[in-house]
């Protein structure tokens, strides 16, 4: 395989000799440049897989630059460098530069090289979908040449041609979780601003993504949700250190404004994302009320989304527990009681019964050490089993997260990714412990 080639893009040496210091032990070929004229000659005369661009940079900035990159080079991965928050440098580097990550200086060095890894991981993928959809439109024509005079040969190139779209499907499949893996990342820029133990993210997260399987919802709406759980808050970015970690209840009427634009700011961050549409129109309208009291557009009842619903429910529960609504945190008992009682008002009150129940079941269930991992091959998979480990495809893409329940469906996929890659995979599969059985 061909060496991946990075750009990287810095006014300053030093920050160049940083970047290329992290990157010594990768099998990269490095070009580094001083600002975005030079860069753009770069990228006219050969091939670059992915460019790291710092944000400000004189004559033309890095937003600027990427943009350009995006529309030139539209293949080449972008990566945005940044030394402080900017909100405005962001949103122009994601509507038209259209980038993959946001890196903030300092930068941890590994973390920094695993989001290069991912990059060039994502951009391997979108290469492969390439050339099976050239591969199933190649197979088309031949099919369609064929088809007057040779029957068994049709027959031949149609199960052919279905073997190719299962893998369109296997591989769109997984572009799509990697994307959602990706945006779980991201939200870390958010839990960097608040106080250790006011990061809401995680949890608001593990109860969207429970509640889904506890509803069994649909595959399409449990991503959806994902994605806007980890990043709900990302139109607080722009807040100051002393807002950021203030309850609503003690902000004044100025903050109060400030703070019922967040939805709408964070919508508009990423609706120039296509695969985060659905989760931006989510993000949107998560503090609109039942009773049509809420922000920011005012909707009431079954008019507000279902995943908008389902995420003001379990962002509550969490912020309210850790005093991000009100100045003193209050216990879960107690935020149980309080949205059973608002049921109605401000939450769906069928949706809101089923949340509280969900609790309720996961505050009994056993501790999480009662279990063991097993490894198991994908033919010995069983419905109902639950994952132990992260799975990842030989390219290093996460096929499954732990915890992930397997479904039919989900056992069919991975038998047919197997088939199709010829390879075998180990499934690491939660069992019961057999000393906390006896």
């Amino acid at each position: 395989m061909t060496k991946a080639t990075i750009l990287l893009v810095d006014d300053e040496p030093a920050v160049i000799s940083s970047l290329k210091r992290a990157l010594r032990l990768k099998p990269y070929d490095i070009i580094a440049v001083q600002d975005g004229a030079a860069a753009l000659r770069i990228l006219a005369s050969q091939t670059i897989d992915l460019i790291i661009s710092d944000n400000r940079m004189p004559g033309m900035d890095g937003p600027t630059l990427l943009a350009e990159a995006q529309r030139g080079w539209p293949d080449t991965m972008r990566v945005l460098l940044t030394g402080q928050p900017d909100l405005g440098a962001t949103i122009e580097a994601i509507n038209n530069g259209r980038i993959y990550r946001y890196i903030s200086k300092p930068w941890d060095e590994r973390e920094l090289c695993q989001a290069i890894d991912d990059a060039l991981a994502y951009r391997q993928m979108k290469r492969d979908q390439q050339r099976l959809q050239q591969l199933t439109h190649e197979r088309n024509t031949e099919l369609q040449q064929t088809n007057a005079t040779l029957e068994a040969r049709v027959q031949e190139r149609t199960a052919e041609l279905a073997r190719t779209a299962e893998q369109l499907t296997v591989a769109h499949a997984r572009l799509h979780r990697s994307f959602v893996t990706a945006t779980e990342v991201f939200s870390s820029v958010i839990n960097q601003r608040l106080p250790a133990n006011r990061q809401p993210n995680r949890e608001v997260l593990a109860l969207v993504t429970a509640f889904c399987r506890f509803k069994k919802a649909p595959p399409e709406l449990t991503d959806d949700l994902s994605m806007a759980a980890a990043l709900y808050n990302i139109g607080k970015l722009s807040w100051n250190d002393t807002l950021i970690a203030m309850p609503v209840e003690a902000m004044d009427r100025e903050q109060r404004d400030h703070y019922e634009r967040y939805p709408g700011l964070g919508e508009s961050l990423l609706m120039a994302l296509e695969p985060a549409g659905n989760a931006a129109v989510i993000i949107r309208h998560h503090q609109e009320r039942w009773d049509g009291a809420g922000f920011p557009d005012g909707l009431s009842g079954p008019a507000i989304p279902l995943g908008s619903r389902i995420l003001r429910l379990a962002v509550d529960y969490v912020e309210m527990q850790m005093g991000l609504v009100v100045r003193r945190p209050a216990s879960s008992e107690d935020v149980q009681s309080g949205m059973q009682k608002l049921a109605g008002r401000i939450y769906d009150p069928a949706l809101c019964e089923r949340f509280i129940a969900m609790v309720q079941i996961m505050a009994t269930q056993a501790e999480p050490h009662s279990y063991i991992v097993q490894e198991f091959s994908v033919l010995a998979l069983e419905p109902g089993m639950v994952t132990g480990k992260d799975l990842h495809a030989n390219s290093g893409t996460l096929l499954l997260k732990s915890g992930t329940v397997l479904t039919e469906r989900l056992i069919e996929k991975l038998r047919d990714l197997q088939e199709i890659e010829a390879s075998s995979y180990a499934v690491f599969v939660r069992r019961p412990d057999p000393e906390e059985l006896s």
